[in-house]
């Protein structure tokens, strides 16, 4: 294993987390509507989960998938239920509490815990990345850093979002358009769980 692998398999991972998708946009959404503490945690939730699909990737869980094909059909339709569940949130403008930053923060946490955990088509990506660019025959350590790799570029992304998206001016446009841009996330996301409970 080389670094042209590292290389090649990190550019194909920052095109995979910056194309729109859920995790994109309830990382997008947490950092506008809650401020940067939030926008991070959902982004290490979210990192977390994405970088332990690649370590079930590397140990064969795609493999599981494509030979019991319920289980990954249950949690498909349980991924989809979540993002329709996020989507009605966002449409009804549920109450945001003025809770304590370590609250929000951990609640920000947890919701980029299930956007991921539920979305099986991450660990078929990871599987199919994983196939092409690096070798066979990758040792313990080989894949420890592989998982290690995956985990510190989805965290440096979502935090330098998070801190982009999560400054006073940004989020004061936001509060002023708040109602339409959280429904256009609603659309969007109800259109995604929508896609992924009918999606073949």
């Amino acid at each position: 294993m080389t670094i042209e692998h590292f290389l090649a398999f990190n550019l194909a991972l920052l095109a995979a987390i910056a194309s729109p998708g859920p995790a994109l946009l309830v990382a997008i959404q947490s950092s506008v509507h809650s401020g940067r503490r939030a926008g991070m945690a959902t982004g290490a939730g979210l990192g977390l989960i994405a970088a332990g699909w690649t370590l079930r990737a590397l140990f064969g869980l795609e493999a599981v998938f494509r030979l019991v094909p319920p289980a990954y059909i249950a949690l498909k339709v349980a991924g989809a239920l979540y993002l329709l569940y996020l989507a009605w949130k966002m449409w009804t403008g549920a109450p945001v509490a003025p809770d304590a930053p370590s609250s929000l923060a951990g609640r920000a946490f947890r919701r980029g815990i299930l956007v991921n955990l539920l979305n099986p088509k991450s660990v078929l990506f990871a599987a199919a990345v994983l196939v092409v660019v690096f070798p066979a025959g990758l040792s313990a350590l080989d894949k420890a850093a592989i998982v290690t790799n995956h985990l510190a570029v989805e965290l440096l992304f979502y935090s330098a979002l998070a801190c982009g998206l999560g400054s006073p001016a940004v989020s004061r446009r936001y509060l002023g358009l708040r109602k339409w841009i959280d429904r256009t996330a609603a659309v969007i996301l109800g259109a995604l769980g929508l896609r992924l409970l009918v999606g073949r």
